[in-house]
């Protein structure tokens, strides 16, 4: 009889295959390896996977799937990615591949599961925009509380799980450049099961989201750029995949590519971009961020044509450069910026290499990096950054780590003289000094360089304030102040470089579209970009996922429309709904039943409850770690809620209390309380990080005499 199973089981038995296809040398024997590999799965009986939780959020289908029902007879590639993740997106383009080469019909479902790692990330009208924002034509299943994560033991982001026909465990493959093997096991399960007879051909039920939106000017505007001289900007319209170029009325001078993505050199009409981001303007040149075609492009407006001056269409793997641009491999380039480096104004392109969590630097004229050797010309190079995924700051440039960085912008007046940078999966503001390359933390984040959880909604100073995966920076000279676009808060803030001081500006935290028109009533919805304009006085804003850029006029501190040609559609406002219960606890976690408690009316119960962690880790600052105090099928013990808390400290045991009701209203019932407990953890050596649970379940016998005015118990569990 098949029992259900996580990861833990499938990967002792899937590591043999690993290794031995490592060893193989042709595509029969891989061919073959795969075909043994499954036959004996089959004859050691399923390992069959849990189904997914009812009452889900479902996009791009009908209604919600099962693996019982609608997913019965598919092999089913089960996609686990939090749509923040640069190396989620990576692996876009071979599930692309995949369900374009093998379509529902021939018996294979891809499925997304967003498992989100940012509270912003959990609301279904968020995953929906990043849905369409990646063109993600499969089903994708909004499972907030992670879930299935939890009861397959899913460990980071990306995991691909395939499934057999009958929600049976196949292959998993973790993070991402596994484009082969996913094509191998994929074409493997098919002919396998088909051969057997057991793949069904019917139709899923498919419903894009995106063919029921109304036409809009701009579809999730990505960056904006000024060129204060010609009082012109640049907008990455990235949904439409091109360039507009506009003045700061809003007239329409250029648009360039568009309205599909493609990767070609050329005039303006037949050039083309894939979701483009970063924008610099000056002059008559553009400087485009290409992120998903991994290229920096040149828009010369004067010529009318568009020309690539670096990476080579494919994500590279490069963490060093020195190649001449056309020739270096670069991956996702996020932002980008003009500034200098030893040679004359604007010799260097600087580059926020989201890919490979770095800095680089695109010479346009010949120059050199501080500490480095001469640059020619058209060399691409790494600047800052280890290419470790951290948030690590250290006087050498090469030895620090950025954590995705997505925003830029140079100061280079004194005292400043430095390239702030928006650092999104820390969710932190860093400076990369432009005379020595040295990087410091400026606000957000916290000061433990493996940590990415230490995210929130906080003003303050230095550390002690909180963004949340910020992905805009624009300075402004004339004030000396810095404006960040913090995406996930939906707020536009301000930050004084002299104090570490970060506050809010604009935005109430909430996503929506309301334009105020005060700054503290108006909403965004995940602002990516910012640009300053008009000497300091007004600031443009890259509403995202509101298909707008807005206005922010720093005098009379009012919002107000960008209009570009003709208005805008209003895409409406939205609202993420705050959660309304504990998170669940998943499948893997401990449970334990503890001796009844003798308790009467009116006592306090006072839960003294302590947790060890393995050795060699510690908790994981800023992480959601939490408890939860629940009385199913007696809710009255708590008035009816659900008492949460959070856990930021194990040193000492945590004391919970709570007072039985005064009216008590079954003395025969025996009731119990629940505690759950939900910890993040990380190895203290190294980069991973994990998150377990535990529950106690704590009977009560409640009398009708009274006694002491407390009464402790103690609970404790060693993960």
């Amino acid at each position: 009889m098949a029992s259900q199973c996580s990861l833990s089981t499938l990967f002792p038995i899937q590591s043999e295959l690993d290794c031995a296809l490592a060893d193989a040398s042709t595509e029969r024997e891989k061919d073959n390896l795969v075909k043994d590999y499954l036959e004996k799965l089959d004859e050691n009986g399923d390992l069959r996977i849990p189904d997914f939780q009812t009452g889900l959020e479902w996009l791009n289908t009908l209604g919600p799937l099962s693996l019982n029902k609608e997913l019965s007879g598919k092999v089913v590639l089960l996609d686990f990615f939090t749509y923040c993740c640069i190396n989620c997106m990576h692996i876009l383009p071979d599930l692309h591949r995949l369900e374009k080469k093998h379509p529902a019909k021939d018996g294979l479902v891809i499925v997304g599961v967003h498992s989100a790692k940012f509270p912003n990330e959990k609301a279904l009208d968020s995953v929906r925009s990043a849905v369409l924002r990646y063109d993600i034509c499969h089903p994708v299943v909004n499972d907030s509380e992670a879930r299935l994560w939890h009861d397959l033991e899913v460990s980071c982001w990306p995991t691909l799980v395939l499934l057999g026909p009958r929600g049976n465990l196949l292959f998993s493959l973790v993070g991402e450049g596994h484009g082969d093997r996913l094509a191998l096991f994929a074409a493997g399960a098919l002919r396998h099961y088909g051969e057997r007879g057991l793949l069904k051909t019917h139709a899923v039920g498919i419903k894009l989201y995106r063919d029921s939106l109304p036409p809009s000017v701009l579809s999730f505007p990505g960056k904006v750029a000024i060129d204060a001289t010609e009082k012109r900007l640049a907008i990455a319209d990235t949904g439409h995949h091109r360039i507009l170029v506009v003045s700061s009325a809003g007239r329409l001078l250029h648009v360039v590519g568009g309205p599909k993505s493609g990767r070609r050199d050329g005039d303006f009409v037949e050039a083309s971009f894939s979701s483009p981001q970063g924008v610099a303007i000056q002059g008559e040149a553009v400087y485009v961020a290409d992120t998903e075609n991994h290229l920096i492009r040149k828009i010369d407006l004067l010529e009318g044509r568009v020309s690539t001056l670096a990476g080579v269409g494919a994500q590279g793997t490069d963490k060093e450069g020195g190649a001449m641009g056309p020739q270096q491999p670069i991956s996702s380039p996020w932002d980008v910026t003009l500034g200098s480096a030893g040679g004359g104004e604007g010799n260097v392109l600087w580059i926020a290499m989201a890919g490979t969590h770095q800095i680089w630097a695109l010479f346009l004229a010949d120059g050199k990096l501080p500490k480095g050797s001469e640059s020619k010309a058209g060399t691409c190079v790494r600047w800052a950054g280890s290419g470790n995924e951290e948030n690590r700051n250290n006087a050498y440039p090469h030895k620090a780590g950025f954590a995705q960085p997505s925003g830029l912008a140079w100061a280079p007046q004194e005292p400043w003289c430095c390239l702030y940078v928006a650092d999104s999966e820390s969710s932190t503001i860093r400076t990369l000094a432009l005379k020595d390359g040295a990087v410091k933390s400026l606000v957000g984040g916290e000061r433990d360089p493996l940590n990415l959880f230490a995210f929130g909604d906080v003003d303050g100073k230095g550390a002690d304030s909180k963004l949340q995966h910020p992905l805009g920076v624009a300075w402004a000279p004339e004030q000396s102040r810095l404006y960040v676009a913090d995406s996930y808060n939906h707020k536009i803030k301000l930050v004084d470089p002299k104090a570490k001081q970060c506050s809010t500006l604009a935005g109430t935290g909430e996503a929506g579209d309301t334009l105020g028109p005060e700054f503290n009533k108006s909403r965004f919805n995940e602002p990516g970009g910012i640009c300053v304009g008009d000497g300091g006085k007004l600031l443009y804003v890259a509403d995202t996922n509101n298909h707008r850029v807005k206005v922010l006029d720093l005098i009379s501190k009012t919002v107000s429309l960008f209009p570009i040609s003709t208005d805008c559609t209003d895409s409406g406002p939205s609202k993420p709904s705050a959660p309304t219960k504990a998170p669940t606890l998943p499948k893997s976690a401990a449970r334990k039943e503890m001796p009844p408690a003798a308790v009467s009316a009116g006592q306090t119960l006072v839960m003294s409850l302590a947790l060890t962690l393995p050795g060699g880790t510690k908790l994981t600052e800023g992480a959601p770690s939490c408890w939860a105090l629940s009385a199913e099928g007696n809710e009255w013990l708590l008035e009816g809620g659900v008492v949460t808390g959070d856990i930021v400290d194990l040193s000492k045991p945590i004391s919970i209390s709570t007072q039985i009701p005064a009216v008590i209203r079954d003395f025969h019932s025996n009731p119990s309380l629940t505690l759950g407990v939900w910890l993040y953890y990380c190895m203290e050596t190294g980069n991973a990080c994990m998150m377990k649970a535990a529950s106690f379940k704590q009977p009560l016998l409640i009398g009708a005499n009274g006694g002491a005015e407390e009464i402790a118990v103690t609970l404790a569990h060693a993960f």
